[in-house]
């Protein structure tokens, strides 16, 4: 799929249609700080096996995250229904 990397898109921050440039989310390290990490530190120390099942095979096509940045206020924002899948996702001019 191509899309063009401005776009005129509704922001909710302006409250009306203005140009957006989009940007493909990257994914971020994870924080070590969270309770959840915590926890899996906490039962994977020591002796012990896994604490849940291992992970499967992937999904073949993954979910496209979009980032919209707004010309006018400079904020972003993400697609309300959380993306779309795509084979293959390339911006263009």
């Amino acid at each position: 799929m191509k899309m063009k990397k401005k776009i005129n898109r509704y922001c909710p921050y302006c409250k009306k249609h203005t140009a957006h440039t989009v940007e493909r989310a990257k994914k971020r390290k994870a924080s070590e700080l969270k309770w959840g990490q915590r926890q899996f530190r906490r039962v994977t120390a020591g002796y012990g096996g896994y604490p849940r099942p291992l992970p499967g095979g992937a999904k073949p096509i993954k979910k496209l995250d979009l980032r919209y940045k707004c010309s006018e206020c400079g904020k972003m924002h993400t697609r309300s229904n959380g993306g779309f899948r795509a084979r293959m996702f390339e911006l263009t001019e």
